[in-house]
């Protein structure tokens, strides 16, 4: 009988680890970055077992640092993530998602009736009223938004 190979994912030389997404969101952490681009090659790994949640997703972002507005967006769909840096292999700064008490340009209301649903240039606004489940307030209608609302709009199937 043949011993099983273990394969290993390569390390990336520089850019981003998005670790600790929720199971199964990956995907949807692409869509909200819209990758892959031309510049970055990105690996994925899905329910891949973790001591501390169970299962997790994994994606990495080869040359590609994520600014503080994309981390903002990740922290919609995967709350728990971490963003680990790297720099020639080594990791140069680890840090925890946080949703900041204002969501500006990234979700559409899912109110019709809402001036930003119209052809008037009124930006997006989402007060955040609960981090845990993720519930918003639109600033404009007050229309609230629940996690399951928020996934829809980046949902891959």
């Amino acid at each position: 009988m043949k011993t099983p190979k273990e394969l290993k994912v390569k390390p990336i030389r520089n850019g981003t680890v998005i670790d600790h997404i929720t199971a199964n969101k990956a995907l949807n952490v692409i869509k909200i970055l819209e990758l892959p681009s031309e510049k970055s090659a990105v690996t994925i790994a899905m329910n891949v077992h973790s001591s501390k949640m169970g299962s997790k997703d994994i994606v990495k972002i080869e040359g590609r640092e994520l600014k503080s507005g994309e981390v903002d967006k990740i922290a919609l769909i995967a709350p728990n993530a971490t963003i680990n840096i790297v720099r020639e292999y080594e990791i140069v700064d680890k840090s925890e998602v946080h949703l900041p008490d204002e969501i500006k340009n990234i979700l559409e209301c899912p109110n019709p009736n809402c001036i930003t649903n119209t052809d008037e240039p009124v930006e997006t606004r989402f007060s955040v009223i609960e981090k845990e489940p993720v519930i918003l307030r639109c600033y404009h209608c007050e229309r609230i938004m629940t996690k399951e609302d928020i996934e829809a709009q980046f949902k891959l199937f």
